[in-house]
């Protein structure tokens, strides 16, 4: 049995890891078995850059506040090496991130699974959310297909006036 101290210590982290998956948009379990050094850093570093938090976990720790939390359905997946990405703005950001990584490893890096808003999320749903763009890109993409049919427009306009003859001049640039 272990000492007084040590135990207490075991579950304050159980306590803040409970904390910060209830608090969390969204979070991915990750086997990281097979990848080296540098490209732990180059992974953690990209996820710092959209504001994930990551850290290796300790299945039995991680297995307490899962289930402190209701999410049950993930004790099967904590076995063997297991890391944990979470953020609490972005609830795409750590599938995202870590899909991409996990695309480059070729096998090396795998997503076992997920949650959204304190609900288990499969594995295909989890995977399907890697395939999101970030979210300027799709900001982006909303306003290339709000502006097509304007743009359309003009350019309609402008060959309807030169095909009768009238001059037409360029509208002088936005500042």
């Amino acid at each position: 049995m272990p000492n007084a101290k040590v135990l207490s210590e075991k579950q304050a982290v159980v306590a803040d890891l409970t904390n910060k998956l209830q608090n969390a948009a969204a979070g991915v379990l990750v086997d990281y078995k097979g990848i080296t050094v540098a490209e732990d850093t180059a992974l953690r570093a990209e996820l710092r850059k959209n504001n994930v938090e990551y850290a290796v976990v300790k299945n039995t720790l991680l297995r307490f506040a899962v289930n402190n939390c209701g999410m049950n359905e993930l004790d099967s997946l904590l076995n063997g090496t297991t890391s944990l990405a979470i953020c609490h703005d972005d609830p795409v950001a750590p599938a995202r991130v870590v899909g991409e990584f996990a695309k480059k490893m070729d096998g090396h890096f795998e997503i076992k699974g997920g949650f959204m808003d304190g609900k288990v999320m499969p594995l295909e749903e989890v995977m399907a959310l890697s395939e999101i763009p970030p979210l300027p890109v799709l900001q982006a993409q909303v306003l290339g297909t709000m502006l097509a049919p304007i743009s359309a427009l003009a350019f309609v306009l402008k060959q309807i006036a030169e095909s009768q003859g009238a001059p037409v001049e360029a509208a002088p640039a936005a500042e």
